[in-house]
């Protein structure tokens, strides 16, 4: 499925979440999980300057579906996101049984942003979102909102 307008609007939704996260002093992600009718349900951003590294959005939408949500909606509702899930990440949604994913950059983008811009490189494997969950349907990355995203880890420097 093509990323359609109305994701682009969810997804400038998890970019405005990024941009908070980056202006709180914490790395520029930011997620949204929304409705099979459209109603945001959860949203968030990157809490890991605190130290505790595992305090992604995306696993934290995992978290709150597994504790809101019945399993027979999950599958329905659509997680937005700056950035593509980490295998972490991408474990959680596939564990919990959510639906489809669309982010606006990739991981792969991230990785060359991450080596042009001098920034701290992972400790973990860049694997696309497939290769941890072979089953999710994804969308992304979109070239406008990626560019964006790209200027708020620019910011980071």
């Amino acid at each position: 499925m093509a990323i359609s307008e109305g994701d682009r609007d969810f997804l400038r939704r998890a970019v405005e979440l990024a941009e908070r996260a980056l202006e709180s002093g914490d790395e520029p992600f930011g997620s949204v999980l929304v409705s099979p009718e459209g109603e945001v349900l959860f949203e968030d951003h990157n809490h890991v300057s605190g130290g505790d590294h595992t305090q992604h959005p995306e696993f934290a939408i995992a978290r709150w579906a597994a504790q809101n949500l019945v399993a027979e909606l999950r599958p329905r509702c659509t997680v937005y996101t700056s950035g593509e899930h980490c295998p972490m990440c991408s474990a959680a949604h596939g564990w919990v049984g959510l639906g489809r994913i669309v982010y606006a950059s990739s991981t792969a983008q991230l990785g060359e942003w991450a080596t042009e811009l001098g920034l701290p490189l992972s400790p973990i494997a860049a694997l696309p979102i497939e290769a941890v969950v072979p089953e999710a349907e994804v969308d992304g990355p979109d070239p406008e909102l990626a560019a964006e995203v790209r200027r708020l880890h620019s910011r980071r420097v």
